[in-house]
């Protein structure tokens, strides 16, 4: 489960990047349905009310953006990439401890989902999540691209590509998609979808090689 105090103080109205890995590197979703349910479990425990098992409630809606609307939001989630083994978030807190909650509602319920479909027990997630400040503007849109391909950046290929979860889709088909991303912080320091598009792609290159991130990396148990 996803859980515990961090060292790092989150303040209202900052932005994070939030990740973790499963357990001994194992895979955190293992099917379709699983990627989809944790996609859908973001929207599901972003909300300040307590709610029941992930299991039991939010699974029984067939698709994302069928939920009810939330009394009130516990973070905006920027963007976000869930691969088959880890996850990225980039997150705004906006709401007091929010991210803690988010994420330990978000860790407990889809570690119960997890194992009573596969009938195992124990932690999920490999301890308490990680997470950095993003203190300046230009972090901020590298982040964005860093998570929303972040699969690319890892070279995650074949079967296990079809696992991924990404809002790289939702910043690039239009403003419009329904989305449980807050864009406009990003997309509007862009001219277009395509301008945003095309610094991503161009970004990915760094992405790929950039240094800064090699203790990220380290932690999620890839070799530079």
């Amino acid at each position: 489960m996803i859980c515990g105090m961090r060292k790092i103080s989150f303040e209202v109205g900052e932005y994070y990047h939030v990740y973790n890995r499963g357990v001994d590197k194992r895979s955190i979703v293992d099917d379709d349905y699983d990627s989809n349910r944790f996609v859908q479990a973001l929207e599901e425990f972003n909300d300040i009310e307590l709610i029941g098992s992930i299991y039991e409630n939010s699974f029984r809606k067939s698709q994302l953006g069928s939920l009810a609307p939330k009394s009130k939001k516990l973070v905006n989630i920027i963007c976000y990439c869930l691969n088959p083994n880890h996850f990225h978030l980039l997150l705004k807190q906006v709401a007091t401890n929010g991210i803690s909650r988010f994420m330990h509602k978000l860790g407990s319920g889809y570690t119960n989902y997890f194992n009573e479909k596969y009938g195992r027990s124990g932690g999920l997630f490999q301890g308490t999540f990680k997470a950095k400040h993003i203190g300046t503007n230009d972090y901020l849109q590298y982040l964005s691209a860093y998570v929303n391909l972040n699969n690319l950046g890892h070279q995650i290929s074949g079967k296990a590509s079809r696992l991924v979860r990404s809002s790289w889709r939702e910043y690039i088909d239009g403003e419009n998609k329904k989305s449980i991303c807050d864009r406009k912080i990003i997309l509007n320091q862009f001219k277009s979808i395509g301008e945003y598009q095309n610094y991503c792609t161009d970004t990915l290159p760094l992405v790929i090689e950039n240094k800064k991130l090699s203790k990220e990396l380290n932690d999620l148990g890839f070799e530079e």
